[in-house]
């Protein structure tokens, strides 16, 4: 299958890019404002594409993230992205589950369903307002929604994606403090619902972050030269920050899971890790132990720790 790279490279060659640089601009500050949207921020078949161009690689790649962190432990066939503009996280679900047989993407944007029919024909692109039902699927994604909602039309999605879900619900917000205080709530409502946290929490209680820390991963993407000129970027890469929930049904919960990047010393990794019983505190593991320090040594944010044999 054609990757998403190569499919957004060939919707992109025809547009302006002066045309594409401006509606990107705007995008960008539309969505760093952090406000609810009173009306569709893609207005037209320009920001669509520019909105394609700016946010699919990122959402995308973590969305990837967290299914890869789900693994094996559902095997969705069917899937609904929900608010899934041109369906970056519908890409990053068929990659980690090839056997799915049915995608569905709902948005509220025509011109967005457009543009991701072109790149993913074999997908269903229906137009969808908060408040109409879903159908019911084996996995529901709730990618880069919830901050675009007020507090009342959150908690009527989050319920709406646990009544549909059969095996999994996953809802991934942007890794600041307000998003993470999202997928919080979103948390909340779920276990209340009867799922089980599956990631990142290697429990069902309160989060044990306290003060000013939050609970976040990245996500790195490779800019193509024309992401870097749109986002009038140097690097060649950028670090997407997001924070996330995924929920099961009696899914097999981590032993514990590495909330920071990791720091070497001359023989000893320091894993910040949070813990089963709500800790979230320092790890160290030194050289003299052998096989557990060659595991920590491997291990990035976001991994489970201790890292599971194989």
């Amino acid at each position: 299958m054609t990757d998403l790279r190569e499919a957004l490279d060939r919707l992109l060659e025809p547009v302006p890019p002066k045309r594409l640089a401006e509606s990107v601009q705007r995008l960008i500050a539309d969505y760093r404002s952090g406000r609810p949207a009173d009306e569709p921020l893609i207005r037209n078949m320009v920001d669509a594409t520019a909105y394609a161009a700016y946010r699919m690689p990122a959402t995308h790649a973590a969305v990837g993230a967290v299914l890869e962190q789900l693994g094996q432990s559902v095997s969705p066939r069917s899937i609904l992205d929900v608010g899934g503009g041109s369906g970056a996280a519908t890409w990053a679900a068929l990659e980690q589950y090839p056997e799915i047989q049915e995608m569905t993407v709902l948005d509220q944007v025509p011109e967005a369903l457009k543009l991701g029919q072109r790149m993913l024909p074999q997908a269903g692109w229906q137009e969808w307002h908060l408040g109409e039902p879903l159908s019911t699927v084996d996995m529901v994604l709730v990618s880069y929604v919830l901050g675009e909602l007020t507090e009342d039309a959150q908690v009527q999605l989050v319920e709406a994606a646990g009544a549909a879900a059969n095996q999994a619900v996953v809802i991934v917000e942007p890794g600041t403090p307000l998003g993470y205080r999202r997928i919080l709530e979103a948390r909340d409502r779920l276990i209340a619902g009867g799922w089980t946290v599956a990631a990142p929490c290697p429990h069902q209680q309160a989060c044990g972050m306290t003060g000013k820390d939050w609970c976040h991963f990245t996500a790195r993407i490779n800019r193509s030269a024309l992401h870097r000129r749109l986002k009038a970027a140097e690097l060649g890469y950028e670090d997407e920050k997001f924070s996330y929930v995924a929920v099961t049904k009696g899914a097999r919960q981590p032993p514990g899971r590495v909330v920071r990047h990791p720091t070497f010393r001359k023989g000893l990794v320091t894993l910040q890790v949070c813990n089963p019983d709500t800790t979230v505190g320092p790890t160290l593991v030194s050289k003299r132990e052998g096989q557990r320090y060659k595991q920590a040594r491997d291990v990035e944010w976001g991994d489970e720790w201790p890292a599971p044999e194989g």
